[in-house]
């Protein structure tokens, strides 16, 4: 039995592939600094999770192959340990690509919405027992990742540290592609650049969202035999929904394939970006054979990954809802969707990721909260970095409107604000970082204030 190492294994995309490897019959080790419910999932499967990184965890003990995610540095004790003992040492991205290489690979890539869109293909894609490794949590199967039978692979591609390139996937959905992770990539050009190998690299059927300029663009100079275009503006697209209804919190639409009406179809997540999102999923879901029925259903009842508007309380006219954006386009576009869904006014309590995001994206927070009634800003999450960008609160603060902007240094204060207000509000967690746990602390005291 073939035995691996995980270096940062309570990641989410860490501890999926731990997961697989794991339910295929390898013997998984690995470690991670704190430990979360995914240390308990790893070991109800009998993964050994040590709760430190230390070189003697490794020490007398012979792998197969250590694995690292991306935010493991060279200096890491294990890391180093095993680089001094000549053990092979492979990526995160390596090890993702190489599974899904082998199957029938689907792969979703983009700058957002991937999440949703691979954990949306993998709830309408259930029947057809698909091997799944995706960012989020998937209610239908209690986990981030599924070892299946079929053949079938559905994964997020991740752009951010260029791991997509390590893939040669059937087919491939590029949701967008804008400027993120300039301290890695630098320019939005060299971004462009990856995705182009990105699209050569797909063997069958590249799905576009004619949508964003960027990639419609660059859609435009790569064989047109195998990009398939969606929209919800342009009739001509390959893919085009159109007659959208929202009534009770749903949206429901048309769906047409090459000018053809191929279905109506519903969804319980709110904005035009998941009816972009949903469209080369239900174009695939038919290509792999499922019944339109079933899709219609699947889909319907998807309510996202966990972090992606997840209702955490909705009681006595007080909605708790825990998000993961964090880029600008993404808060645009989740607050859009919550406008045509929710009555009351929105509080965003928003934690900044990254001090080179806040720094590289600044002026694109300019409009990024339209429909927030209120915005309170916690302390930078700083995810590893150090405070040597220059930017701070009170720049975020300026360009996004003073009015409507207060910055609370201390979270803890925040359940005070919140339990205090008598008035009926949704108030939105969101980030990247570790706000979600202020989101579930302040549901729990609101179910103890209200029972």
């Amino acid at each position: 039995m073939e035995k691996i190492y995980f270096i940062g294994i309570n990641g989410i995309g860490m501890s999926g592939l731990a997961k697989i490897m794991k339910t295929k019959g390898y013997d998984v080790e690995g470690s991670d600094l704190t430990r979360s419910y995914v240390t308990d999932e790893l070991e109800k499967l009998g993964v050994v999770v040590h709760n430190e990184h230390s070189a003697k965890n490794l020490e007398g003990k012979t792998f197969d192959m250590i694995i690292a995610s991306s935010a493991i540095k060279k200096e890491n004790p294990e890391y180093d340990y095993a680089v001094k003992n000549g053990m092979k040492i492979i990526k995160r991205g390596e090890l993702l690509a190489k599974l899904l290489n082998d199957e029938i690979g689907i792969a979703v890539a983009g700058t957002h919405g991937k999440t949703t869109t691979s954990s949306m293909a993998a709830t309408v894609m259930l029947g057809l027992d698909p091997t799944i490794v995706v960012g989020g949590i998937l209610p239908e199967i209690g986990s981030n990742a599924k070892a299946g039978k079929s053949g079938y692979f559905i994964a997020e591609a991740d752009e951010s540290d260029n791991s997509f390139l390590y893939m040669n996937p059937e087919y491939s959905i590029i949701t967008n592609i804008e400027a993120d992770h300039l301290d890695t990539h630098g320019t939005l050009e060299n971004i462009i650049k990856s995705f182009s190998q990105f699209i050569d690299q797909t063997k069958k059927q590249v799905f576009v969202c004619d949508e964003c300029e960027v990639l419609e663009k660059l859609a435009k100079t790569k064989d047109q035999n195998k990009i398939v275009r969606y929209s919800i503006i342009d009739k001509n697209a390959d893919i085009f929904a159109d007659n959208i209804e929202i009534k009770d919190g749903k949206t429901s639409y048309d769906v047409n394939v090459g000018g053809k009406f191929v279905g109506r179809f519903t969804l319980s997540i709110p904005g035009r970006h998941n009816i972009l999102n949903s469209l080369p999923v239900i174009y695939l879901a038919l290509e792999f054979g499922l019944d339109e029925k079933e899709i219609q259903n699947n889909l319907e009842k998807f309510r996202g990954s966990k972090r992606r508007y997840d209702v955490l309380y909705n009681r006595n006219g007080i909605k708790v809802i825990d998000d993961y954006a964090h880029h600008p386009t993404e808060i645009k576009a989740t607050l859009q969707g919550a406008k045509s869904i929710e009555n009351e006014n929105i509080t965003v309590i928003f934690q900044p990721h990254r001090y080179s995001r806040v720094k590289f994206l600044l002026n694109n927070f300019k409009d990024a909260f339209r429909g927030a009634e209120e915005i309170i800003l916690l302390p930078i999450y700083s995810a590893g970095e150090k405070d040597e960008f220059g930017v701070n609160l009170e720049d975020l603060r300026g360009v996004i409107d003073e009015s409507k902007v207060m910055i609370e240094q201390n979270p803890e204060k925040i359940d005070e604000k919140i339990l205090s207000e008598d008035s009926q509000k949704v108030y939105m967690f969101m980030g990247a970082g570790d706000i979600s746990k202020i989101a579930h602390r302040v549901a729990e005291k609101l179910e103890g204030k209200y029972r």
